[in-house]
């Protein structure tokens, strides 16, 4: 998220004004840096011909890498469970189940020679795990940074199991996780959480230990589960005693090395494992687990391309080590498919986006400006064409009674002044206008009738009524958006910020606002759904407790927020 005065001075640079220094010279390897510049902006890290180029090959390691050394896990001296255990991503006959061995997790190592580790895992219907129903063995590989990630299917749908990890005498924090109903199945109802924005070093992660106790079926993350940003050694705002965190958090990512550190760092906190532990999650970026308001293959200041290729390939990577995620989302150097679709039998489909790895670049050098013929140009898109296809295409197919789209950035229109004309986010969907009413038109011509559309992203909760045309308040409402406020960034928030009036006078269509941290949690149901507001008073200190700031009901077939 870029705060709302911001003027990017490299993507000004880019229209003809002065351009910022440029920042030195990461450390990636040598190999990759001449992969980069032999092969061009966007494949020069498919090829296998350089030793490091292996880390980052879309299968799993294979001759020369497969034969390493086995570490023998009972020579473990220490637990390798230090950042607990996640599922993601449930399907009627599988789960997906995730742990990463890190005895010494603030080391680039994480405390492990650089060999392959067997881990063996149980699935049981019971928390003691009386009534095992699945195990097996797999292999932690120091190329995926001793990272797990096990599918285990031909599991019967609409179920709850619980599971765990062991490395020689170690046993892993139980978790717990489900399974979806069957794909054509008539389910009932369906609660989820919903967050987002998480930066370390502003407060405590209060919200994910209220969410790890709350009774959800899973987790939707809308992005910024990390921040490129530098941690001090007190931890900012957690004030920590001097010295607490190592010196090497304290730069910004940039390499492969700093991300995988940063995901330990964030991945440490208690609170954040307990609700990975409880809830399966569902995950997609936005900005931040890369670079700042990053656009495509544009970075956010002035570097060479592959040079921010080189750091996109290293953000994705370290992503799809540390996400409970499935194989069809293994990163291929800089490129990763993020989008895909989940089904709750036939009550909820979801559409997850990714609507930043394929958007034009932010129109009038981004911040927060005026619209005018760059930002409203019909060829701009949001999602990328083919992504924007299969969303589309995906409606048209939809059994649904809930069309739900996760994603990332406010997709109603949001001016910032009652002035007309008012200015508007560049990083938003009001940023690309067409590529906005293109998804409009098509979920109207599919006949979607209970839109309902998920963000993140801006650090304060908003209910909107998408409205199809939003310059007309008597336009028909066509469906729901929910905006769920950040677990820590900004700090502590206020219930009522200082642009509370405007916002509500300046958007007829906003029918909720507030400014504290917390989650937010949908309930489905056949003839109705429900959004909860839960924030927390806050951060800065642990052990804030949690209030419902708002609730509220759209109807099926009525699109529309009322008061609960």
């Amino acid at each position: 998220m870029t705060p709302a005065n911001h003027q990017d001075p490299t993507r000004a640079a880019h229209r003809g004004q002065a351009p910022v220094p440029a920042r030195p010279q990461p450390s990636h390897a040598p190999e990759l840096r001449a992969a980069a510049r032999g092969l061009g902006r966007r494949r020069f890290l498919t090829v296998t011909g350089a030793a490091a180029a292996l880390a980052f090959s879309v299968n799993l390691p294979t001759a020369g890498t497969a034969s390493a050394a086995e570490l023998d896990a009972a020579r473990l001296t220490d637990d390798p469970f230090t950042l607990g255990v996640a599922s993601g991503d449930p399907q009627p006959d599988s789960v997906l189940l995730w742990t990463r061995l890190a005895p010494s997790p603030y080391q680039a190592d994480s405390g492990l020679p650089a060999q392959r580790v067997e881990v063996s895992w149980e699935l049981a219907l019971d928390a003691r795990f009386r009534r095992v129903v699945r195990r097996g063995r797999t292999t932690a590989h120091p190329e995926f940074h001793h990272t797990v990630h096990v599918e285990v299917d031909h599991l019967a749908p609409g179920h709850v199991y619980h599971y765990r990890f062991r490395a020689g005498r170690y046993v892993s924090p139980a978790g717990r996780t489900r399974t979806a109903p069957a794909r054509h199945g008539r389910a009932a109802d369906l609660t989820f959480g919903l967050v987002s924005c998480q930066r370390y070093d502003q407060g405590y992660y209060t919200a994910y230990r209220h969410l790890a106790e709350d009774d959800v079926d899973f987790v939707l993350h809308l992005g910024d589960y990390l921040y490129e940003y530098a941690v001090n050694a007190t931890g900012g705002s957690r004030a920590y005693p001097a010295g607490t965190l190592p010196a090497h958090f304290a730069h910004e990512t940039v390499t492969l090395e700093d991300y995988r550190l940063r995901y330990a760092l964030y991945k440490s906190d208690p609170d954040l494992r307990a609700a990975h532990a409880a809830h399966p999650f569902v995950v997609t970026w936005d900005d931040h687990e890369t670079e700042n308001n990053y656009a495509g293959d544009t970075p956010e200041n002035s570097v060479p391309p592959e040079e921010f290729l080189l750091r996109r390939a290293a953000a994705y990577r370290a992503y799809w080590e540390n996400m409970p995620l499935r194989r069809p989302q293994l990163p291929d150097g800089p490129d990763l498919r993020l989008y895909r679709r989940l089904h709750w039998g036939r009550l909820a489909q979801f559409d997850v986006l990714d609507t930043r790895q394929y958007r034009s670049n932010q129109a009038y050098g981004d911040g927060w400006q005026f619209p005018g013929p760059e930002s409203e140009d019909p060829a701009r898109t949001l999602t990328g064409d083919a992504q924007e296809r299969w969303l589309i295409n995906g409606w048209h197919r939809s059994d649904a009674r809930w069309n739900v789209v996760p994603q990332q950035v406010t997709f109603s229109q949001r001016y910032n002044s009652t002035s007309t004309p008012s200015k508007v986010s560049m990083d938003s969907w009001d940023g690309y206008p067409a590529s906005r009413e293109r998804v409009l038109a098509g979920a109207q011509a599919a006949g979607v009738d209970n839109l309902m559309v998920l963000t993140g992203d801006v650090h304060v909760s908003y209910g909107f009524d998408i409205k199809r045309d939003f310059d007309d308040p008597d336009s028909r409402t066509v469906g729901t958006e929910i905006v769920t406020t950040s677990v820590t960034s900004g700090g502590n928030g206020s219930a009522k910020p200082s642009n509370w009036d405007t916002l509500m006078t300046a958007n007829p269509h906003l029918r909720f606002f507030n400014g504290l941290r917390g989650y937010a949690t949908v309930s489905l149901g056949r003839e109705s759904a429900r959004a909860d507001f839960k924030t927390v008073s806050h951060v800065t200190t642990e052990g804030a407790p949690l209030t419902t700031a708002g609730s509220f009901v759209t109807e099926a077939g009525e699109p529309g927020l009322k008061p609960a």
